[in-house]
């Protein structure tokens, strides 16, 4: 006598439950390999800003209301309040710290020796495609000009394409997550790694769970951002952020500000060669 229909129908129920949570874990573990490949890269380019010395502060105003995360954060974690979506301001600091990297309060993070001649401020949305390409035409020169003392460089994430979608909000909330919980050096891998890894505007956008392997991939903890992260725990500092670029004249991505002053450039190639003119070459 065969099992009754309910069971059987229980049963395949069940195995294809099972097969879904294996092809989840699966896909998974595929998407940290990926990003294991990119991160080792990224590393190399960490190594290097942690020989560095940070300066604190903006070119362009206060900032707003609402301080950034951890702002006088070491690379280490920052303390982080169990409301940290209350003011989009959690785990400040007194700016004291002597550090590799620090988080702003014109909500960003800042590499360089405070004693460079030149300020570089760089806007970005992290879906934006010419802010990706503008980091794989800059990042490692601007690094090196870091390294030699010669500038000092900002990284300031903001929303400007929420018409688009909420993955420019969700990758800048993740952002300040990661500035939070695991410090400015780590939030600096993980914005390489979200640039390195930039989906397009017209495809599928990355969901909660691939932001939060980009996050322990840069050195974040699982456990300390995944929340916070599915939650938009820091959706009131992304708010600000993008707030304040919009005070501050910023209308499209990328914008590089030094010195107080916008660099020009029609194309991506133009902007390029007009950013490292202005702080007397590349390397």
């Amino acid at each position: 006598m065969g099992k009754p229909a309910s069971s059987s129908t229980e049963g395949a129920a069940s195995r294809a439950a099972r097969a879904a949570a294996a092809r989840r874990e699966a896909q998974r573990k595929e998407r940290l390999r990926e990003i294991g490949i990119v991160g080792a890269v990224v590393g190399v380019v960490a190594a290097v800003i942690l020989a560095v010395v940070l300066l604190t502060g903006g070119d362009d105003g206060d900032g707003g209301d609402a301080t950034a995360p951890g702002v006088g954060s070491s690379s280490g974690p920052s303390s982080t309040s169990s409301d940290a979506g209350a003011s989009g301001a959690p785990g400040a600091g007194d700016g004291t710290s002597s550090l590799t990297g620090e988080v702003t309060e014109d909500y960003g993070i800042a590499f360089g020796d405070p004693e460079a001649e030149h300020r570089v401020v760089i806007y970005e949305d992290f879906l934006c495609p010419f802010c990706g390409r503008l980091e794989r035409e800059t990042n490692d020169d601007l690094t090196q000009l870091v390294d030699s003392g010669q500038v000092v460089v900002e990284y300031r994430a903001f929303n400007l394409l929420s018409r688009v979608g909420d993955y420019s909000e969700r990758a800048a909330n993740a952002f300040a997550v990661v500035m939070d919980t695991a410090g400015p050096d780590a939030a600096k891998a993980f914005h390489d790694l979200l640039f390195a890894n930039q989906p397009a505007e017209s495809g599928a956008l990355p969901d909660d769970d691939w932001l939060v392997d980009m996050a322990v991939a840069a050195g974040a903890d699982e456990e300390a951002v995944r929340g916070p992260i599915e939650d938009l725990a820091y959706g009131d500092w992304v708010a600000a952020a993008t707030d304040a670029a919009t005070d501050n004249g910023v209308r499209e991505t990328p914008t590089v500000r030094i010195n107080g002053e916008d660099v020009d450039g029609r194309t991506v190639a133009e902007l390029t060669d007009a950013t490292f003119a202005a702080v007397g070459g590349r390397p």
